[in-house]
């Protein structure tokens, strides 16, 4: 079992519904999702675009998952998320657009936004204690050969190479995408996000996500608002 810390809108927020439309897949509930309405793309190739965003359901990373180091508990986690949420004020991105990062589409910035990444590597660090040394394994898949000396000086400290001076927020919503094909999934994207797109995006609230056995669906365990006292908070689940 692997856990890891995510930023994701409240389940209520539009954006959750149209991203989960998108991806095919509701990260609240783990409902599957039939094709979203008025695709310009075969449902085939669709998809393909999807599938592995989809696994790990609509989200943008902060502490990348993780199992839970020898000695803690899934309840000293919870614990620990409920107190961080409860004391972490929220705080906004200027502009959120449809981007690319590397050969990827995601909701992303539209500039660096020093807070946010202040705030990224705040979660980093606090649940830091709760994880696992990675297996030689987990090294491995990360490909340490081709990173950059500060990614690997991140993945040997935090287990994870794209932390702190390297994190780039983004919210996945493809595979890598060839260059033929990206063209027409940007036009696709920039039409069915327009609605947040070159917006604030609201930092408001963090989601423990949740992955059973290697290689099944994350789901989001517990999603809190930030910065509000445990007795007062939305409680969901």
């Amino acid at each position: 079992m692997r856990y890891a810390i995510y930023f994701s809108p409240a389940p209520d927020d539009p954006l959750t519904a149209t991203a989960s439309e998108w991806l095919g897949r509701d990260a609240f509930s783990g409902q599957m999702l039939d094709p979203p309405a008025s695709l310009s793309l075969p449902v085939a190739q669709w998809q393909d675009l999807v599938a592995e965003p989809q696994r790990y359901g609509f989200h943008a990373t902060l502490k990348a998952p993780f199992a839970l180091r020898e000695g803690r508990t899934e309840a000293d986690l919870v614990d620990a998320f409920d107190r961080f949420v409860a004391a972490t004020e929220t705080l906004a991105i200027p502009r959120i657009v449809v981007g690319q990062l590397g050969p990827f589409f995601a909701l992303v910035p539209g500039d660096l936004h020093p807070p946010l990444q202040a705030f990224a590597a705040s979660v980093v660090e606090a649940f830091e204690p709760f994880r696992a040394p990675l297996s030689e394994a987990d090294v491995a898949r990360r490909r340490p050969e081709r990173l950059t000396l500060a990614e690997r000086q991140n993945l040997d400290r935090w287990g994870y190479p794209y932390v702190m001076d390297e994190f780039r927020f983004h919210m996945t919503l493809t595979r890598p995408v060839d260059g033929t094909l990206a063209p027409h999934v940007h036009a696709e994207l920039r039409q069915r996000f327009a609605p947040y797109a070159n917006a604030p995006l609201a930092i408001d609230g963090l989601a423990l996500f949740v992955e059973r056995s290697r290689g099944e669906p994350f789901t989001i365990h517990r999603w809190r608002p930030l910065g509000m006292p445990q007795d007062n908070r939305k409680i969901l689940p």
